[in-house]
């Protein structure tokens, strides 16, 4: 049985090469003709993917972009509709032509570890490569946390000129393996690594809801929340000064970035806030959570709670991570309602089972709503004034995949609005900011 699974990956593997060698071909190797920057890494790479394409256009250049948010060509942009954040069958190489003959003169693309075990990096030449972070995510593909490490390591091994690196991330090193002609590292701890430039941001104060810090003589702030979008802000720092943009044209940039898309993006306003994030893993989920638990505090809102909405993305992926995602709720919510997100094939109740079971190791009550409608209503209609809504594991994306391939038109930031709607009356005309 193990021979044959090992016969099956190489045919997969040799059948998925072919078809970035085809595409490349087909499409007259677009990336010889534009400068690609592939970001990686567990968190964090829409953000910076979006970040760059800010502070490439402050800068006066026609960029694309390609992420999981939007696919963007100069001024032409449109969601993506994909539900794939890497896409294969050409679509890249055809994406790179395209924005080839519109004139633009920098790309700006996600890479994943599932798109780089698929080959869709190869044939495409990385002017430049991003690394944000990493951790567990995909095990149950990659098969370890080395195995996974490893495939997004290969973009590196791709990228001849420049390499941007989180040195306060503790797999940093075996990135720096890599060779390159110049090596960026951004950092808030102050780490230094020989042979690579480096960009520290001194001074970090954090907002309510945003921060401030100082790279070198300039004073910057940013309008997006949390120690992990200040991390964003720096890798794509560090990349814009690769590429000789001056830091005042970058201040200029940032300042102007007021959220992105589905990352922890205020839906209501008043009476209560509601917050969209696309947080799908531990890490980012207890990020996501202490960043609001902090913001409450610094507002001394210390009797407002914090309302949750999780599930577990994917069905019959990780699900190591289901339990370990309920445990954070638990720690973390005054109220955990847990629902359907992504099934796909698998029982949706199965799923929630497992995330429930993580809340209660934490001593906290559960709600169990199947329904995710249900539960984003049962969420809005149990707030407070000064309480925050949080739905998190889906952000901007507009499909909900469920079982034989189906996908069902869905929008957390729509469906709260609209169920904000059925029940804003009850607060009256006198709304409290938070």
């Amino acid at each position: 049985m193990v021979f044959f699974r090992k016969i099956l990956f190489l045919f997969l593997s040799l059948y998925h090469y072919f078809w970035a060698l085809f595409s490349a071909l087909f499409y007259f190797f677009p990336s010889r003709k534009i400068k690609v920057i592939g970001v990686t890494g567990t968190k964090g790479k829409s953000t910076v993917v979006e970040l760059l394409a800010k502070i490439f256009e402050e800068a006066g250049e026609k960029v694309a972009s390609f992420s999981s948010i939007k696919i963007k060509i100069g001024k032409e942009e449109r969601t993506n509709a994909l539900k794939m954040t890497m896409p294969g069958r050409g679509e890249l190489q055809k994406f790179l032509k395209k924005a080839k003959e519109k004139g633009c003169k920098i790309a700006i693309i996600e890479v994943t570890s599932e798109g780089i075990l698929q080959h869709r990096h190869r044939f495409i030449r990385f002017e430049a490569s991003v690394f944000t972070n990493l951790s567990p995510e995909h095990i149950e593909r990659h098969g370890s946390f080395e195995a996974y490490r490893k495939e997004k390591i290969k973009l590196f091994k791709a990228t001849k000129n420049i390499h941007i690196l989180n040195l306060d991330d503790k797999n940093v090193d075996h990135f720096l393996k890599e060779k390159a002609k110049e090596k960026w590292g951004f950092t808030i701890e102050g780490r230094k690594k020989k042979g690579v430039k480096v960009v520290e941001a001194k001074n970090l104060v954090y907002l309510p809801f945003g921060a401030k810090f100082k790279i070198e003589k300039e004073e910057f702030k940013i309008n997006l929340p949390g120690k992990f979008n200040v991390y964003n802000a720096l890798a794509a720092i560090a990349t814009s000064l690769s590429f000789g943009v001056s830091l005042s044209v970058i201040k200029k940039a940032l300042l102007k970035v007021k959220g992105i898309p589905g990352r922890m993006e205020i839906v209501i306003k008043e009476p209560f806030w509601a917050i969209v994030d696309y947080a799908h893993t531990p890490d980012s989920l207890e990020a996501v959570y202490s960043t609001l638990k902090k913001f409450l505090e610094k507002k001394q809102l210390f009797s407002s709670r914090l309302i949750c909405v999780l599930g577990a993305t994917g069905g019959g992926r990780d699900k190591w991570k289901r339990p370990k995602m309920g445990e954070i709720a638990g720690k973390f919510c005054d109220v955990a309602i847990v629902t359907n997100e992504d099934p796909y094939d698998e029982d949706p109740q199965k799923i929630i089972e497992e995330v429930a079971k993580g809340v209660i190791k934490q001593n906290k009550k559960v709600l169990k709503i199947l329904d995710r409608r249900e539960a984003i209503k049962t969420a809005l209609s149990l707030a407070k004034r000064n309480d925050i809504v949080v739905i998190t594991g889906k952000g901007c994306e507009p499909w909900m995949c469920v079982e034989k391939g189906k996908k069902i038109p869905w929008d957390d930031r729509k469906i709260t609005k609209e169920e904000f709607e059925k029940i804003k009356n009850k607060y009256g005309s006198t709304f409290a900011k938070i």
